[in-house]
């Protein structure tokens, strides 16, 4: 019997020894104190947008001709109103600086006429009082009055006269600021089509013609991305928007939402629901996304970002 209890009891022991071993050890708990926060639902698009500039002009003077200045080069920065290109136009040069001494002629002309209508007004007055007293006769009163009226109307023909020939300089004007290709805005020159003494024409309608100049704006660019169909609904303008660039590893810059496109295109390589396209849009600073911090060659293709974008809950 003793025997039976010994073995009884070593068996006990073991048995409480392997529920000690086994039993699941309790949860450690950290207290933390309770704070209020955001709470973010994220919503990323699974495939890479461009970026493009705020403003982009091709531009292309508005009448034919042999370039006659070109004082710009690829890659250079322009401010608005700078000169990209002129036509030669000696010839609309020339008429203008004939007009404009025609306008100096109509003038002294002009002049000259009116002084003679206001002599010849002062001596139809004077007749006029000679007249009253009997002292010269009718038809030299008369003659005077008429010829003074002749005069006046020939001032104010002069008058109109130097009016046509300011108008006549305003046309020589306007057609030659049309061989004239000004910078709409600042920027920096992309492309150039054409070279000194080479012809340039204007593109006629229905022919699409390369633009002499590309002028791009480098201190405002928004990124186009597209969302996909699931998450579509999620987007609002004025969310903030993070994008990474490829060509900027580890680093991330914050946008806003400025515009959702009314308009959704299905992608022709994937089966199933179609793909909505939204545009992100986000006005990056010159010191973020300008081409001095972010240069680029011609020949390469524009950094693909891949944006996020972050919508609170209440």
């Amino acid at each position: 019997m003793m025997r039976w209890l010994a073995l009884f009891i070593l068996a006990g022991a073991v048995a409480v020894l392997v529920w000690v071993k086994t039993r699941p050890q309790p949860l450690e708990i950290i207290i933390q104190p309770v704070v209020r926060g955001k709470v973010e639902q994220t919503v990323a698009n699974t495939r890479a947008g461009t970026v493009e500039a705020c403003r982009r002009a091709k531009l292309s003077p508005s009448i034919g001709g042999q370039i006659g200045r070109l004082p710009i080069r690829e890659g250079d920065h322009v401010e608005t109103g700078d000169l990209l290109l002129e036509i030669w136009n000696e010839d609309l040069a020339a008429q203008l600086k004939l007009a404009e001494l025609e306008e100096q002629s109509a003038r002294a002309q002009a002049a000259a006429t009116c002084l003679s209508a206001a002599e010849a007004e002062r001596q139809a007055r004077r007749t006029k009082q000679l007249r009253d007293r009997e002292v010269v006769p009718e038809e030299d009163a008369d003659r005077a009055l008429t010829q003074a009226g002749a005069l006046r109307a020939q001032c104010e023909a002069a008058r109109a006269g130097v009016t046509m020939s300011a108008a006549r300089i305003d046309v020589a004007r306007a057609g030659l600021s049309r061989t004239r290709l000004i910078a709409p805005f600042a920027g920096v020159v992309a492309k150039i089509e054409g070279e000194l003494n080479e012809y340039v024409t204007p593109s006629p309608v229905g022919v699409q013609t390369p633009p002499a100049v590309d002028l791009i704006e480098d201190n405002c660019f928004y990124v186009t991305a597209p969302i996909d169909e699931v998450d579509a609904a999620a987007v609002r303008v004025g969310m903030t928007a993070r994008i990474t660039l490829d060509a900027f590893k580890g680093r991330q810059f914050v946008g806003k939402v400025r515009r959702i496109a009314p308009m959704s295109s299905t992608s022709r390589n994937r089966r199933g629901p179609s793909m909505s396209r939204h545009r992100l849009s986000t006005r990056a600073t010159s010191r973020t996304c300008s081409p001095a911090t972010a240069p680029m060659s011609r020949s390469s293709s524009p950094p693909r970002p891949k944006g996020c974008i972050s919508r609170p809950r209440r």
